[in-house]
């Protein structure tokens, strides 16, 4: 039986324990066993019972605090991530292995574990051997969405992200709760974009011709092949929430594998089985 996981990415205050916590709750009212795993040593707080927490296998406080190290926030945590790395068989300990496993891993916000560092594609490859189905779920802030050359840099974000894991990759607008009606309005265009029309808005703000160049080449790339593409997510919309849950069930094939369980009705016996005999009677008169 497969096992089946979320990492939920994106940089520093895009929502992804807030998203954690949204998808916790709403599992809960559709029977639905999730639990969370978090990947952040140097998360503070958190609203979710957790499976398993890096805290309890290393800190970056106590990293930064090491004499020998002296290392500063972002080099200890990716000090600490190393160092998980390297000690997989806590986490394996720490998941265990029962049936529908579902696992939400709240993921660090260090873009650079995302782009150019191993760790998060050792971590893929490991639950990949552990027989999980894993999809990337890329949330970014749409409060800094709303202007071109903001979504710009975020589509070349979740891109990397994509180009590094090699997973399937579900990439989020979170916070759309806290929008304004008119800015709701305007980020309509950045869910489905034209990105021909993002180089023209861009192109009166850039003055260099080389960068004008380079950033019609970027959008003419991702338009072409389609490859970034976001959902919307709205904590208090149900209805939403259940879109982005159906696109990562999809990616990762989640509950091709799950046993049909029939209605307690149907398992009944009838009072009458022999249906020949009825039919006769049926015939006869």
């Amino acid at each position: 039986m497969p096992r089946y996981a979320q990492l939920v990415m994106g940089p520093a205050g895009s929502g992804k324990s807030t998203y954690c916590s949204t998808i916790v709750q709403h599992s809960e009212t559709i029977n639905r066993n999730v639990q969370v795993v978090n990947l952040d040593p140097a998360a503070e707080h958190f609203d979710y019972p957790v499976t398993a927490d890096i805290r309890e296998l290393i800190q970056v406080d106590d990293v930064m605090e090491d004499d020998s190290l002296r290392f500063g926030p972002n080099g200890g945590l990716v000090f600490c991530m190393e160092y998980f790395a390297n000690n997989f068989d806590w986490l394996e300990e720490s998941l265990g292995h029962t049936e529908d496993d579902y696992i939400l891993f709240d993921c660090p916000g260090q873009i650079e574990l995302y782009t150019h560092l191993p760790v998060m594609k050792q971590l893929v490859e490991q639950l990949q051997q552990w027989e999980f189905r894993v999809c990337g779920v890329f949330l970014v802030d749409s409060q800094f969405m709303v202007e071109s050359f903001k979504f710009i840099s975020g589509v070349m974000a979740a891109l990397s992200a994509m180009v590094s894991l090699e997973i399937p990759q579900v990439n989020i607008m979170t916070k759309m709760d806290l929008l304004s009606p008119k800015a709701k309005k305007e980020i309509e265009k950045y869910l489905d974009p034209d990105m021909y029309s993002m180089m023209e808005d861009t192109s009166d703000t850039i003055r260099s011709t080389k960068f004008k160049k380079l950033t019609k080449a970027i959008c003419e790339l991702i338009d072409d092949y389609s490859m970034v593409r976001f959902l919307p997510f709205d904590r208090s919309d149900e209805e939403g929430i259940n879109i982005v849950m159906q696109h990562i069930d999809f990616s990762i094939q989640y509950g091709e594998d799950l046993e049909f369980k029939e209605p307690k009705e149907l398992n009944e016996e009838p009072e009458n089985p022999n249906y020949d005999e009825l039919f006769q009677d049926k015939t006869n008169s």
